[in-house]
């Protein structure tokens, strides 16, 4: 309780009327009656030694050799007086008696006319008169209400306490109390369920009073130290024993009335720390989780396995569009709720007066961003990847079938030539079927010489395939080698034919000119139409309406070539019938067919027939092609129009969040309402996100690579989109936690808006943040003496070490608003903690589990038993806690 301005005085006035009443015989008899203050003092004193294990009887025998003297003062001072004398000469008691007066008198009380030696010979009136001024300085002095203190405070707090009840009317300290009505009244303003106040009757004082006495003795601890009937049956009770008595209930009431402010102070920190607690341990559950989830992801974006076939590499692409569109999305939420989440905890920390949070090592919102940037960055290397290795795949196919294509052709052409180079049939023949031969040997050259380009191409794919690391590059390799092979048995068996030829070509001279001539001109005119289906069957693949254009054109001046090619036809066919005419004018049997070459006019007549087959087919493919890139522009631009409308919607929404952000319109909670509202506008726009999905997956399926009528990517309006969502979410939260601040530490809307003006004003580029020199201006702005000096300087240093304790060289308006929050408000403190377990714990230095459950919730009660160390202090008890480093390490001063 807080001292009254004129303690030392009112102990000496006590003194005073102490040794008046001594002269006028008060503490020798009865004032106004028979009743004696002896049994008043005497409960009073064991009240309080009862504490101690003892009590007295006699109060002026019991006192006389000063041990239970000091014994009290000690217990009601809470102080060790100087070590007591055991003896039992007088001067061993005078010296303990002289201890406990010294004590009294270092308290402040003036002690006049009174010495050990009365108190030591049983002097009654000095020895009454000495507890009296005990009561006064140790039980009344104290008191205090409303600047007013001992006597006077002590009849204000009964006043107070009583006004509410009817027939009571105190004015002083003896007749106001001679019916009982106070007592009662005054237990039942503080105990109401053990008085039945109603029920008490004005004209029945000496049941009041026992009533009263009896309730007080039983619940109350306060001994009975009044009579009833002494009380009733004396005109005018002693006010002393009335003033004793009642401040022992004073003291009870003030004492359950601290004990219930302390444990209401304990419970709201212990509260707010559980609330952290559990907070803390959902973000360390959802950071492992998380964590874990990008840990296992990662492996999986990084694998680049390629696979044999496009068709495996395309299901690759669908797992992954899977993992963009369904496992992807939640986690980028949980993402951000755990960055809402972290902030909301440290913003409730710092308002409680707590220190920062600091996850498990791991688990810090860097390592989880520093996590999610390399995913994204596997993510994109990984789509990267899929579509190269597509690229390759089809490449590698179109390779394939094109060897296949070409070696079939070629296989087929070789088909028993060696056969016919080997045949010894000049050996037989007639001079004009050696110069035949020789002729068709001739063309048969000319036709090797024309299929070596067909050998080399087939040789430079299968090369191309093997660079190309073509899954089935064995069976390719031992085909192409084959043919090789082959290729130079021909050329080796050519050689030794011709050889043969020659020899025996002299012993030859008939040639038939006609068909020598068919022979010449047929051959070529075959291996063109060769080419022809060769490239009429020839497989293409374009990406562009411009490539499939040019092969249209390309097919169109081929077909103008067709009348030219077919007047060839029949210039050829009327050679042949030319010598068949000659023949029989001249009665000459031809063995049937031309000796000089193998092409016979059915050969052409049936190529020249497939060949024109295959056009019709060749520009239906064509058309087909050009409808399928027609059709790909489509998806190209129609998905280019939607994106050049979702991509700059998506950036003007960012600059306006920012704006919202930085401008001071209206109050908090208008700003968090138009931010909401932009909220929902957001996610009312996602249907045009996932109308542009759509088009984008319609792409990839069409596998188009390139577009070239938008710079947006899906890639870009994702990044955007998942950008924009994290933005408005962590814009929401710096308002809400700004609405947070203001509310706990009692800032008004006018110093919320002239923090914000302050901070707008000196940040210049609206990046959100101060410099150290703008950070200072700011505050001398608003009025800190941090000028350019030595002190200026220290001052300015210990405010950033504040505000910036990362040493980032930013201030954040966040970190702003909780500085001068600080410096405006006042929040708890592990002193004020301290103080209130001290209450508790009955002023002692440790604090009993018995005493946390019988002062707390029992929740509230078991944390403290379960967090609290043993008290290792040299005035330790069994099951001793120490309170002390509980309240300190609440704050972060120390370790639990």
């Amino acid at each position: 309780m807080r001292r009254g301005r004129r303690g030392p005085f009112l102990i000496l006035q006590g003194w005073m009327r102490v040794v008046l009443g001594l002269r006028e015989g008060s503490f020798g008899g009865a004032s106004s009656g028979s009743w004696r203050p002896t049994q008043t003092f005497t409960a009073w004193c064991n009240s309080h030694l009862r504490k101690a294990g003892t009590q007295i009887e006699n109060i002026d025998e019991d006192f006389r050799d000063g041990l239970k003297l000091m014994l009290l003062l000690e217990v009601i001072s809470g102080e060790r007086l100087p070590k007591p004398e055991r003896g039992k000469m007088r001067v061993h008691k005078i010296n303990n008696v002289n201890k406990a007066l010294d004590f009294i008198a270092s308290k402040g009380v003036k002690l006049v006319s009174i010495g050990a030696e009365e108190i030591v010979d049983g002097n009654a009136k000095m020895t009454l008169g000495m507890i009296w001024t005990i009561i006064l300085r140790f039980a009344i002095q104290d008191i205090s209400v409303e600047e007013t203190s001992a006597k006077e405070g002590l009849l204000l707090w009964c006043q107070r306490k009583t006004a509410p009840y009817k027939n009571v009317n105190v004015q002083n300290f003896h007749i106001s109390w001679k019916d009982g009505l106070a007592f009662n009244a005054l237990i039942h303003r503080h105990r109401p369920e053990l008085i039945e106040y109603d029920k008490l009757r004005k004209d029945d004082p000496v049941t009041n009073l026992n009533n009263a006495f009896e309730v007080a003795e039983k619940y109350l601890d306060i001994p009975k130290m009044l009579d009833a009937e002494d009380i009733v049956n004396t005109a005018r009770p002693d006010e002393k024993a009335i003033m004793t008595y009642v401040s022992s209930f004073y003291h009870a009431f003030s004492g359950a009335q601290k004990a219930e402010t302390a444990a209401n102070r304990i419970c709201k920190v212990l509260a707010v720390n559980q609330e952290n607690e559990h907070l803390m341990e959902d973000y360390e559950r959802l950071a492992s989780d998380l964590l874990e989830w990008i840990r296992r992801t990662i492996p999986w974006l990084e694998d680049r396995v390629p696979q044999k076939t496009i068709q495996e590499m395309q299901q690759k692409l669908e797992d992954f569009r899977d993992y963009r569109r369904v496992h992807k999305p939640p986690k980028v939420q949980e993402k951000c709720q755990l960055e809402i989440n972290f902030n909301t905890l440290q913003t409730k920390l710092r308002l409680s007066n707590r220190p920062a949070f600091m996850p498990s090592e791991g688990r810090m919102v860097s390592d989880i961003n520093n996590g999610w940037q390399h995913l994204e960055q596997a993510e994109k290397g990984y789509e990267e990847w899929l579509l190269n290795e597509i690229r390759r795949l089809e490449r590698l196919d179109h390779l394939a079938e094109k060897f296949r294509q070409k070696a079939s052709i070629h296989e087929a052409w070789t088909d028993g030539k060696e056969v016919m180079l080997k045949h010894r049939d000049y050996e037989t023949a007639t001079l004009s079927d050696i110069k035949a031969l020789i002729r068709k040997h001739e063309a048969f050259e000319s036709d090797l010489a024309a299929h070596q380009d067909r050998v080399e191409q087939i040789a430079a794919i299968a090369q191309e395939l093997n660079e190309l690391d073509y899954y089935d590059s064995h069976n390719v390799n031992t085909r192409c080698q084959k043919i090789c092979d082959q290729w130079d048995a021909l050329g080796s068996l050519t050689h030794s034919r011709r050889e043969a030829l020659e020899k025996t070509e002299k012993q030859l001279e008939t040639i038939d000119q006609l068909h020598l001539e068919y022979a010449k001109r047929a051959a070529p005119f075959n291996n063109w139409m060769e080419s022809a289906m060769e490239d009429l069957q020839d497989m293409f693949i374009v990406h562009t309406i411009e490539e499939i254009e040019g092969l249209i054109s390309a097919h169109d001046q081929f077909k103008s070539t067709l009348p030219d090619a077919d007047r060839e036809r029949e210039a050829i066919l009327a050679i042949h019938k030319e010598a068949q005419r000659i023949a029989e004018s001249n009665h000459i049997k031809l063995s049937g067919s031309n000796p000089y070459t193998s092409v016979t006019p059915q050969i052409i007549n049936s190529k020249w027939e497939k060949v024109q087959q295959l056009v019709p087919k060749r520009d239906h493919a064509l058309l087909e092609e050009q409808r399928k890139q027609q059709s790909n522009e489509h998806l190209r631009r129609q998905f280019a129009s939607q994106a050049n409308i979702v991509g700059p919607w998506i950036q003007t929404k960012m600059e306006e969040i920012g704006r919202i952000s930085i401008e001071m319109n209206g109050t908090l909670e208008d700003q968090l309402s138009h931010l909401k509202q932009y909220e929902r506008s957001i996610v009312d726009y996602k249907p045009n996100l996932d109308l542009l999905e759509q088009q984008h997956q319609l792409i990839q399926e069409a596998l188009i690579f390139d577009n070239k009528h938008t710079n947006y990517t899906m890639e870009h309006i994702r990044v955007g989109w998942e950008q924009l969502l994290t933005t408005i979410a962590r814009t929401i939260n710096e308002v809400e936690n700004q609405i947070l601040t203001r509310d706990a530490k009692g800032i008004s809307q006018e110093q919320m808006q002239e923090f914000r003006a302050s901070f707008n004003h000196f940040d210049k580029d609206h990046g959100g943040a101060l410099g150290p020199e703008e950070f200072k201006a700011c505050l001398i702005s608003l009025g800190y003496d941090v000028e350019n000096d030595r002190q200026g300087d220290a001052e300015f240093n210990r405010i950033m070490s504040v505000v910036d304790p990362n040493h980032s060289g930013l201030v954040t308006f966040q970190a702003f608003i909780d500085f001068m929050s600080r410096e405006t408000t006042d929040t708890d403190t592990a002193d004020q903690v301290i103080a209130s377990f001290k209450v508790l714990a009955g002023d002692k230095n440790f604090i009993t589990a018995e005493e946390l459950r019988r002062e707390l919730p029992p929740d509230q009660a078991e944390y403290c038993i379960a967090r609290m160390a043993p008290y290792q202090g040299p005035d330790a008890v069994p099951g001793a806690l120490d309170y002390k480093s509980f309240s300190t390490a609440l704050y972060g001063e120390s370790d639990l």
